[in-house]
């Protein structure tokens, strides 16, 4: 992964930068058993109805902090490497969660999950938002947002946001029978995975802001 604090990034590089952060934080797996926790008197048509509403929700909020990541970056006074350094503290505290193979109470609490339970239709409260579309995505979104250097590069990232939704659409929908094919040690070691790539995730922004700043050298590829 390069280590450039983000204008010599190829836009493969970047592409591939941000589909691993956006899948790893949004992490639509280890969702599934609050998914199927919350309509447990759902038939399987209804929950395919609510993943596809809250999938297509995560991915137009995700984009909107997309397009207007700039715009509020100005508007409240940030540079770049603060956000980095504050996003990267975040993705760090969800990894450690995940490593511990439990889910991170920055996507959602109990009380969000019982209250969910309660709930006719959880597609935009709380799968959508903050399950998918959560404190952990939103900052992710706005550090790549901010390493988009082209047209290109921000065109991909909302073609990426697009790719995570329909994945995350796609593993609901195959869990909406049950999931019974899940295996729960699978699920862990799963989340331990994807919780040690986000951990790399932020430390290479905690990385790319100390260089931008001339704290640190530039290190090797």
């Amino acid at each position: 992964m390069p280590t450039e604090a983000g204008g010599d990034m190829t836009l493969g590089s970047y592409l591939l930068l941000a589909f691993s952060s956006l899948f790893v934080i949004v992490d639509p797996i280890a969702t599934v058993p609050a998914f199927l926790a919350m309509t447990p008197h759902d038939t399987p048509a209804e929950r395919i109805r609510m993943a596809r509403l809250a999938s297509i929700i995560m991915g137009m909020v995700l984009v909107a902090f997309a397009v207007l990541g700039q715009h509020l970056f100005r508007f409240l006074g940030i540079t770049l490497p603060a956000f980095q350094m504050a996003g990267s503290i975040v993705l760090l505290l969800i990894a450690l969660d995940m490593l511990r193979a439990q889910r991170t109470r920055a996507s959602e609490t109990k009380e969000e999950v019982a209250a969910g339970a309660e709930k006719d239709d959880i597609a935009v409260t709380p799968l959508a938002v903050p399950m998918l579309a959560g404190p952990g995505a939103i900052s992710s979104v706005l550090l790549l947002q901010g390493k988009a250097d082209s047209i290109e590069k921000r065109i991909g990232l909302c073609g990426v946001i697009v790719l995570v939704a329909a994945l995350s659409y796609l593993v609901f929908a195959v869990s909406a029978r049950g999931a019974r094919w899940l295996s729960p040690i699978v699920l862990r070691i799963v989340e331990r995975i994807m919780g040690l790539l986000l951990a790399a995730i932020a430390m290479q922004f905690m990385v790319n802001a100390l260089v931008t700043l001339g704290i640190i050298p530039n290190p090797p590829s």
